[in-house]
């Protein structure tokens, strides 16, 4: 485990970094207001987790549980597909099954925004073409196919699918709708981002008392960009809101390190759906004046944290357990003990 104190908190980037790039939205009533239209929506459930808590000597944790989500098994049914949901309204009123007849959707993806893509897509009459690298598993690249899209393999890692995405958006005029964004890239992804605030919403009704600390896992940082924004609107400075990555992809940490965007490499980590190596702008503008702290975990800290939750019936993959792995490892540094109560998300289910 690494850890670095976020010397931008509060304030944020430097004049000259990022200026054009929008802060993550905080506009909840929307995708609210969209989703309460949704006949399958309802809220995911916040478990206290008293015996993990108990274990680790922390006086309480509260998991926000994303597996159930819209019943596609994870946060990311939130974002894609609120944006595809919000053109077919923009498009079509009433709308239907074929509001968005004629346009696809191309992204790139290494888990589960793709899902997010392609079902959102099916349901309104788009098409949706995901690429994945070659490191993506078939059995994923099955669960894509199952709901219509089109699965094109490009490139050894994330990032190489991602341009690929790019390319076959501008070479063909399909719509591009990724979970990062860049210079030039913000309009959709920033959309897409305000759908996570639900989550936060949510989170925030729920939970029994302010939190003093708040775990957010991040690849691109589109999640934990999105509602650490919120829960700063919410519950102001007093929380300590640590960004966790693996460390075989540490684009935020290094980015908030050097007060400027990074690209990163590494190997190919077990928290697959976090192993993004170049941040989303949007989400590192926000993380940098939003985090307190940035932690660097292992392969082995998310699959030790992937078991104890397994032990207390919270089965997730890697990248779900990376949260509380965070916890647990920055667990003396951060001085959690009796007086600690936090909270973290388990963001996927375990087979995505």
């Amino acid at each position: 485990m690494r850890i670095q104190t976020n010397t931008l908190c509060h304030t944020g980037l430097p004049e000259g970094v990022l200026d054009e790039i929008p802060f993550p939205s905080i506009q909840v009533a929307r995708p609210s207001a969209l989703l309460a239209r949704c006949p399958i929506y309802e809220q995911t459930p916040m478990i206290k987790a008293d015996a993990l808590a108990a274990n680790l000597g922390i006086g309480a944790i509260w998991l926000k549980d994303e597996r159930a989500r819209l019943n596609l098994g994870s946060f990311k049914a939130l974002g894609a597909a609120y944006v595809i949901a919000n053109m077919a309204n923009e498009r079509d009123n009433p709308v239907s099954e074929t509001s968005l007849s004629g346009i696809t959707f191309v992204t790139a993806s290494a888990g589960n925004h793709g899902i997010s893509v392609a079902r959102g897509a099916q349901i309104f009459g788009a098409q949706a073409v995901v690429y994945i690298s070659q490191t993506v598993p078939e059995e994923f690249a099955g669960r894509l196919a199952s709901y219509g899209a089109n699965v094109i393999r490009e490139g050894a890692d994330y990032e190489a699918s991602m341009i690929a995405a790019a390319n076959a958006a501008q070479d063909k005029g399909w719509t591009l709708l990724s979970d990062s964004s860049w210079d030039g890239y913000v309009e959709l992804p920033h959309a897409l981002m305000e759908g996570y605030l639900v989550l936060a919403e949510e989170a925030v009704h729920q939970i029994e008392v302010r939190p003093t600390h708040i775990f957010l896992q991040a690849g691109v940082g589109g999640m934990a960009g999105s509602i650490a924004a919120y829960f700063r609107k919410v519950w102001g400075c007093d929380p300590i809101i640590v960004v966790v990555e693996p460390e075989a992809a540490p684009a935020l940490f290094e980015s908030i390190a050097q007060k400027a965007p990074v690209d990163t490499t590494g190997p190919a980590s077990n928290m697959g759906r976090l192993d993004c190596k170049t941040p989303s702008f949007i989400g590192l503008k926000g993380l940098a004046r939003d985090a307190n702290h940035a932690v660097l975990i292992s392969d082995a800290e998310a699959s030790s944290a992937q078991d104890r939750l397994a032990e207390v019936d919270c089965a997730t993959s890697a990248s779900g357990a990376a949260g509380v792995a965070g916890l647990i490892a920055a667990k003396e540094a951060l001085e959690l003990g009796p007086n600690t109560r936090a909270l973290a998300i388990i963001t996927e289910i375990a087979q995505a």
